[in-house]
C-alpha cells in the first residue's frame, strides 16, 4: 500500500482528500531537517512539501523507497533537482494554483502604493488627519508595463484593463498576434516600453538576463514618475537603483513582495515615502493554499495508483529504455533551442523543424519538446521540460511544425530548424557525432562545423581578409581567450556574405563587442550561452 508523508502544513481540504485516497496511507510530520528529515522520507513513497522544508542532496541521496516529491506551489527552488533525479525521484508542482492569488496581490500592490494606504493608516493611528499629504493618482488611463506575460502575468493585465489601464508587455515568446488579441502592444524589448509606462510589473523567473533588469541605467530612460511592482522573484529590480530613484524623485513609488535574501526585515527601502512592501504574501490566501494543497494530491496520488506524470519539472513522460535511444539527439535538439533563443528576434511566431536521416526513425515527438524546452530555458515563471515546453509555445501562440525526411543529406541524421519572428526567419542545423558530441552545421545559408556548448559569438562579416585578426585582436584585448572557431561562406567564392562562430573561454565585455562592432566589415555581433560540453538538462540527465 502506497504511503505519502506531508512535510508542511497543508490546507485541512487537501488532508481530507489523502484520507479519501483509497489504498493510500499518510502521515503528517512537520518541522523535520537533516538526519531526521533523511530517516523520515526513506520510509515513504511520496511526499507534499510546500516552501518551508529543504531537500537538499544529503536528504535526498540514497533514497530508494521514495518515488515522487510534489510541492503545493510553483517554485521547486527549496528541492535539489539534480539530486531528486539521480535519485530517480519524480518531482512536481501545482503551477496553475497560486495563478489567481499572485496576480491579485501585485495588483493590490499598485492600489496601496498609488493611494498612499499604508502612510495614510499609520498617520491616523499616530493621531493625525492628513488628507492633503496623501493625495493619490489614479490608475484608469495610465500605462502598464507587464514583463513575463505568462499565467500570472495575463491575469494582471485582464485586471489593469477592467481598471481602463494601457498595457505594453514584453515576452520573447509571445507572438504579435496572440497580443493583439489580447489588447496588449508588445515590445520587443524591456527598454522600449520604458519611456512609455506609468506602472511596471515583472513577472519573470530570476535569471541571468532579469537579474537587475531595472538598474541605474534603465532609470535613465525610464519615464519620470514611473511606479515599479515586483511580485516575482527578489532580484529583478536593482534595490541600489531604486533607492537613489526614490530619492532623486525619478521614480515616485516602488512595491514590493519578494527580495534578494529571505526572510528580509531590514532593507534600505522600508521606511521611505512612496514605499510599500509586503513580506511574500502572493501566494498566501486560503483560496492559493486549497488550490495547490489539493492540486498536489491529485497528482501524487495519480502518480503512485496509475504511475502517470504531470506537471514535472524534472523528468520526461517515456520509459527509461526510449529516453537512453534518443538522449544524444535530445541534447543536440535541446541545445539548438538554447541557440535560436539566443539568434532570433523577439516576438516569435513560429518554429519548423527538419528532421532527416536515421533521426527520422526516432520519436521526433520528443525531439521537438527538447527544442522547445531549450528555447523556453530561463524565459518562464514555471519550469520547462519534455512535458510542457511545446504547450507553453502553443498557449503563446506560437506554431510548432514537425517534418521527416528519410533520405540521408550531407550526414547521417540532421537536425535544422527555421524560427520566425517578425517576418525574419533564421535557421540553424545540428548534428551528432558519435553518441555524444553535438555540433552546430548550418546558421542560415551558410555551412560550418562549430562546438554547440559554452559561450558563443556569433558574427556577420563581409568575406574579406583580416576580419579573424581584427575579433581575435579585439577579444585578446580585453583577456577573452578563443577555443574554437568556426566560418562559413554562402558560396564558393571570396567577397560575399560569411558567418563566423567561435567558442570562448569567459564572457566577453560590452567593451570587446563595441571594439568588434567596429570593424570594418563586421554587421552583426552576438553572444549566445549554452551548456558546457556534457552538461544535461535536470530532465535528461
Amino acid at each position: 500500500m502506497p504511503s505519502v508523508i506531508v512535510l508542511d502544513d497543508l490546507s485541512q481540504e487537501g488532508l481530507d482528500l489523502l484520507d479519501a485516497a483509497e489504498g493510500i496511507t499518510y502521515e503528517v510530520r512537520t518541522g523535520l531537517k537533516g538526519d531526521d528529515l533523511r530517516q523520515a522520507l526513506s520510509e515513504f513513497d511520496g511526499a507534499i512539501c510546500r516552501s518551508g522544508v529543504k531537500l537538499t542532496p544529503d536528504v535526498l541521496e540514497g533514497q530508494t523507497k521514495l518515488k515522487a516529491v510534489v510541492r503545493a506551489g510553483v517554485g521547486t527552488d527549496n528541492i535539489d533537482k539534480p539530486a531528486a533525479t539521480r535519485a530517480g525521484i519524480v518531482v512536481m508542482n501545482t503551477p496553475a494554483g497560486n495563478t489567481i492569488s499572485t496576480a491579485e496581490h501585485a495588483f493590490a500592490l499598485m492600489l496601496a502604493m498609488s493611494r498612499n494606504v499604508a502612510p495614510a493608516y499609520q498617520s491616523l493611528l499616530e493621531g493625525r488627519w492628513d488628507r492633503k499629504k496623501f493625495m493619490g493618482t489614479q490608475l484608469a488611463g495610465k500605462t502598464l508595463g507587464v514583463v513575463g506575460l505568462g499565467r500570472i502575468g495575463l491575469a494582471l493585465v485582464e485586471r489593469a484593463q477592467a481598471f481602463e489601464m494601457n498595457v505594453i508587455g514584453y515576452d520573447p515568446f509571445m507572438s504579435a498576434e496572440r497580443a493583439a488579441e489580447l489588447g496588449i502592444e508588445l515590445v520587443a524589448k524591456v527598454p522600449d516600453m520604458l519611456p512609455k509606462i506609468d506602472y511596471l510589473s515583472v513577472h519573470t523567473p530570476l535569471t541571468e538576463e532579469t537579474k537587475d533588469m531595472i538598474d541605474a541605467a534603465a532609470l535613465e530612460i525610464i519615464k519620470p514618475g514611473a511606479r515599479l511592482v515586483n511580485a516575482a522573484r527578489g532580484g529583478i529590480y536593482n534595490e541600489a537603483a531604486l533607492v537613489e530613484g526614490l530619492k532623486s524623485g525619478k521614480l515616485a513609488g516602488v512595491a514590493l513582495d519578494v527580495y534578494p535574501d529571505e526572510p528580509c526585515t531590514d532593507s534600505p527601502l522600508f521606511g521611505m515615502p512612496g514605499v510599500v512592501c509586503t513580506p511574500h504574501l502572493g501566494a498566501s490566501t486560503e483560496e492559493a493554499q486549497t488550490n495547490v494543497a489539493v492540486e498536489a494530491v491529485e497528482l501524487l496520488t495519480a502518480f503512485l495508483m496509475t504511475g502517470a506524470i504531470r506537471c514535472a519539472v524534472n523528468v520526461p513522460s517515456v520509459d527509461p529504455k526510449t529516453l537512453e535511444s534518443v538522449r544524444g539527439y535530445l541534447d543536440v535538439s535541446h541545445r539548438l533551442g538554447r541557440m535560436a533563443a539566443g539568434i532570433a528576434p523577439s516576438g516569435i511566431t513560429s518554429c519548423k523543424l527538419h528532421y532527416r536521416g536515421e533521426v527520422c526513425e526516432r520519436d521526433t515527438k520528443l525531439l521537438t519538446s527538447a527544442f522547445a524546452a531549450g528555447l523556453l530555458e530561463g524565459a518562464m515563471e514555471e519550469s520547462v521540460n519534455l512535458i510542457n515546453a511545446e504547450t507553453l509555445l502553443r498557449d503563446r501562440g506560437i506554431e510548432v511544425v514537425e517534418e521527416c525526411r528519410s533520405d540521408m543529406g550531407a550526414f547521417r541524421s540532421s537536425i535544422s530548424v527555421e524560427v520566425t519572428a517578425g517576418g525574419v526567419t533564421r535557421q540553424i542545423a545540428g548534428t551528432l557525432f558519435g553518441q555524444n558530441m553535438p555540433r552546430l552545421v548550418g546558421i542560415d545559408d551558410y555551412r560550418l562545423e562549430a562546438f554547440l556548448d559554452g559561450c558563443l559569438l556569433v558574427f556577420c562579416h563581409k568575406d574579406v581578409p583580416g576580419i579573424i585578426g581584427g575579433i581575435g585582436a579585439a577579444l585578446g584585448g580585453h583577456n577573452v581567450n578563443i577555443a574554437q572557431m568556426a566560418v562559413g561562406r554562402a558560396g564558393n567564392q571570396p567577397g560575399g556574405g560569411a558567418i563566423g562562430v567561435l567558442n570562448l573561454d569567459g564572457e566577453p565585455p560590452q567593451a570587446a563587442l563595441d571594439d568588434i562592432l567596429k570593424i570594418n566589415g563586421i554587421t552583426s555581433a552576438t553572444v549566445v550561452h549554452l551548456p558546457a560540453a556534457g552538461s544535461l538538462p535536470s530532465w535528461l540527465g
